[in-house]
């Protein structure tokens, strides 16, 4: 299966779908395309069709509903299978990938799912703590007015909380690893700060 193709048909689908940005330099091609990795990383270890888990993360998030009416994975799921069909992929897949993006976002679900659907939704949930983690809320703080380190530092110390037991969340003992080294280089960095801060 040709990636490449998708990955131009997802940047310009994540370019012209409305779905507002809460800040300039967020970008959903780069949330995906960093999804796109990790789904790689977990199935590597995991396991799981390959070419469901990649199709499915990268096309996650094509969709939006501009009026709020439908849920945006919904839309996706709908656009997704639309694509792959008009690519030729088969029927099986298109399927699997369409159910995948369809309950991406039901994170907290105890539904038996699919390896596939569970490294998507690790992959996913990953690109919301770490290293990325900290450079956006550094990046937001300096969006608003007043911008200082000792926001930055707050911002970070804030979203390390709520994020922590997240990891709830993680359907996979792989990604649950990743997940917990990620909030200790954040704890990390936080007591870092605060030595050089306060």
């Amino acid at each position: 299966m040709n990636y490449a193709e998708v990955i131009e048909y997802v940047k310009k689908m994540t370019s012209e779908n409305g779905r507002p940005s809460n800040y300039p330099f967020r970008s959903r091609f780069e949330h995906t395309m960093r999804v796109y990795r990790w789904a790689i990383k977990l199935q590597s270890r995991l396991g799981g069709d390959l070419d469901v888990i990649v199709l499915a993360a990268l096309l996650h998030d094509i969709g939006w509903d501009v009026s709020g009416e439908r849920d945006h994975a919904e839309v996706g799921a709908e656009l997704a299978v639309e694509y792959l069909d008009s690519i030729g992929v088969e029927p099986e897949i298109i399927c699997r990938v369409g159910e995948i993006i369809m309950i991406h976002e039901e994170k907290d679900t105890d539904a038996d799912l699919s390896l596939e659907c569970q490294i998507v939704m690790d992959a996913d949930l990953l690109d919301e703590v770490g290293a990325v983690s900290v450079l956006w809320d550094a990046m937001a703080t300096a969006c608003e007015d007043e911008p200082s380190y000792k926001k930055a530092y707050y911002r970070i110390k804030e979203y390390y909380r709520k994020n922590k037991p997240k990891i709830r969340r993680c359907k996979t003992d792989t990604a649950r690893a990743e997940w917990t080294k990620r909030m200790q280089l954040i704890e990390s960095y936080l007591a870092q700060v605060e030595k050089e801060l306060f």
